[in-house]
């Protein structure tokens, strides 16, 4: 599976983006997929997690309710619909296949995407 991430931009405080990850392969829906995000002078950090089925989801705490994950294998892309944007939400968003169900570490995944810049303003 390859993947490619899109739907970044440049956002106000409070706006919305909803970023896709474009799959190539065959076996898209039997694939956990995860997003991650790196702002300048920080670690990669877990974003959200959605296994192949669409059916479970995982957040971090700093998404949680703001950020739903979901899929659509008919398409072969994963979307992270991204509310109530706020000035630390700025990073580089990615997205990658995980090797472990819903795993929240950067290592025990793979394929990356090349991200795409999510930059909001205050």
């Amino acid at each position: 599976v390859q993947l490619q991430a899109s739907g970044g931009g440049l956002v106000q405080a409070g706006g919305s983006l909803r970023l896709s990850c474009a799959a190539s392969g065959r076996t898209f829906s039997t694939v956990d997929i995860g997003w991650f995000r790196q702002a300048p002078g920080k670690e990669r950090e877990f974003v959200a997690a959605i296994t192949g089925s669409g059916v479970v989801k995982s957040y971090a705490d700093s998404v949680q309710g703001r950020f739903p994950i979901s899929r659509d294998n008919a398409k072969n892309t994963v979307y992270l619909q991204m509310n109530s944007l706020k000035p630390e939400d700025t990073a580089l968003y990615y997205c990658a296949v995980s090797a472990r169900y819903l795993s929240r570490r950067q290592e025990e995944y793979h394929s990356w995407g090349q991200g795409t810049q999510v930059t909001v303003s205050s």
